[in-house]
């Protein structure tokens, strides 16, 4: 149910600001973003799992102040990163 540890390394090579950039927003919004999708298609085999879909609504809150930060701090960074996750708003 998890990403892999190639997907990470993957996506950090794709939004990381500076070398060796775990930490950025951006880095994590598409983390967050990849366990969402993750998470999403489990919940379509197993429509029950309420506890696991606790998690993940916490996943998209999480991710939602993430973007409203990088929102306030840099909003040219923000609809950058929006745009290439494809992620709506």
């Amino acid at each position: 149910m998890s990403i892999t540890v190639e997907e990470k390394h993957q996506i950090l090579k794709d939004f990381a600001t500076k070398e060796g950039d775990t930490g950025s927003p951006e880095v994590q919004v598409a983390i967050l973003t990849s366990r969402i999708a993750t998470l999403t298609e489990h919940f379509k085999i197993h429509k029950k799992d309420n506890h696991g879909r606790r998690g993940l609504l916490k996943l998209v809150a999480q991710r939602r102040k993430l973007l409203d930060y990088l929102k306030g701090k840099d909003e040219g960074r923000y609809l950058d990163l929006i745009k290439r996750l494809g992620i709506r708003r």
